[in-house]
């Protein structure tokens, strides 16, 4: 579990984020489907490129990007871990005869581009790389290297948005929950593969960082504050969700609902751990799977500072499309069609939004409030919680609403909430609502 943000990377580049506050209309193609060739990470580690062993200094660029992905990412060991012992078991237990060869796992484990659009240079083996991210280099590599074009000439050449937390959320979530070209099914999640989780400002923050986010990032590239960046990947999240949901191609498996949508400890826990409690959000009694809504509760937690009257609608819609599980396949669709309509035009509310201070100590009064009512009795969603304090908290420092070291007490006290979260198996309810009413006494009044 990612935990202590502020502590693992440093309040001056915390206090800053990479996204800039627009996304165009017509949202680019995730690297995996634009038609560019892939020319392979070798075009980008060359020593005079990225490939340098320390930053230069005076250079707008590290330099070192590519030294830094390829020792302290795990990106790049993604391709690797197809070849571990687990990943054997997996891939036995899908019928596979590998993991390493096998498109449903190369998909997000590699740049698995077809092979007519890789170049001579291109290595499959190189894992989550260069191009998987900021997209095939056919284009945009030439202009990039020369050094005579700017940003926004990079992006109309190919290169992938990836500042943009809107762009960044779909492009992260299309390995991390799955989408229409990778599909993440509950067969691959039986056959062993991990549980998959994701938060977008978290996970950004605690990815090894190959950018300096100063100045002239900020010049080229814009910022956004942390809970934006939060709230926006909240609201990708949720649309990923209920399109899956939406998707004929995605929502089924035989008689069954696909069960990669719903709470994996609703199910998976020893016989002799009677978990279960009761949640009047959704109204689902013992016994039966539950959708994983920890998304949902994340959003109508932010709508309330946004449009209290929408948040209502969003907990409403989200509480019948429990209930819809209930009356049949078809009910389910149209109460995810229903929510999915209102969660349509958030991205680019948020986009536009600028919170206040006040905003955010009430947002964070919120999360803590719907925890203290019992919506965090699912793993999941104390999960996310937690995840949402902490991007809270970072915005409310960089926003002047708490002091850099009533900051540091905050993450301290966090400290207790992530601990309760450490291992999913273990989870207690109770235990992280004790949490809860200890951070919401920590949270500075002034």
């Amino acid at each position: 579990m990612v935990h202590q943000r502020i502590l693992a990377l440093g309040f001056s580049a915390v206090v800053s984020m990479l996204a800039t506050a627009g996304f165009a209309q017509d949202k680019p193609l995730l690297p995996f489907s634009a038609a560019s060739t892939h020319l392979g990470v070798s075009s980008c580690g060359g020593s005079s490129c990225h490939g340098a062993l320390e930053p230069w200094d005076g250079s707008t660029v590290l330099q070192n990007e590519f030294i830094t992905w390829q020792e302290k990412d795990p990106h790049a060991k993604a391709y690797k871990t197809l070849q571990s012992e687990e990943s054997k078991r997996i891939a036995r237990n899908l019928g596979l005869p590998n993991a390493y060869e096998a498109d449903m796992c190369l998909d997000c484990h590699a740049d698995n581009v077809p092979t007519e659009r890789r170049a001579k240079g291109f290595e499959i083996a190189d894992g989550v790389g260069c191009e998987s991210c900021h997209g095939g280099g056919e284009r945009w590599l030439g202009i990039h290297v020369s050094g005579r074009a700017d940003h926004a000439e990079n992006l109309n050449a190919g290169l992938f948005p990836t500042e943009n937390a809107e762009a960044r959320a779909r492009l992260c979530l299309s390995c991390h929950f799955g989408d229409k070209d990778r599909v993440i099914t509950h067969r691959i999640m039986g056959a062993g593969h991990p549980r998959l989780a994701f938060e977008l400002d978290t996970y950004t923050m605690t990815q090894p960082a190959h950018f300096a986010l100063d100045a002239d990032y900020v010049r080229r590239k814009g910022e956004m504050d942390h809970v934006k960046v939060w709230a926006i990947g909240q609201a990708v999240a949720t649309e990923s969700l209920l399109d899956a949901m939406l998707d004929p191609a995605r929502n089924s498996d035989g008689i069954f609902p696909e069960f990669v949508f719903y709470d994996c400890h609703a199910c998976h826990h020893p016989m002799s751990n009677v978990r279960w409690e009761p949640r009047e959000t959704h109204g689902i009694g013992p016994g039966i799977p539950r959708l994983n809504d920890a998304n949902l509760i994340m959003m109508a937690a932010l709508l309330d500072q946004v449009d209290a009257s929408l948040a209502a609608q969003v907990r409403d819609r989200t509480r019948q499309l429990h209930q819809a599980s209930l009356k049949g396949h078809d009910a389910t669709l149209e109460a995810a069609k229903t929510l999915r309509g209102l969660i349509e035009p958030l991205i680019a509310r948020l986009n536009a939004w600028s919170p206040s201070r006040q905003d955010l100590r009430a947002m964070l009064s919120a999360v803590i409030a719907r925890g203290l009512k019992g919506d965090y009795v699912d793993y999941s969603a104390a999960e996310q919680a937690t995840m949402a304090m902490s991007a809270i908290l970072d915005a409310m420092a960089r926003a002047g609403a708490m002091s850099e070291q009533q900051h540091l007490d905050m993450v301290k006290v966090l400290d207790g909430a992530y601990a309760a979260i450490l291992k999913d198996e273990e989870y207690n309810p109770r235990q992280f609502l004790a949490v809860l009413q200890d951070i919401e006494a920590a949270v500075p009044r002034s």
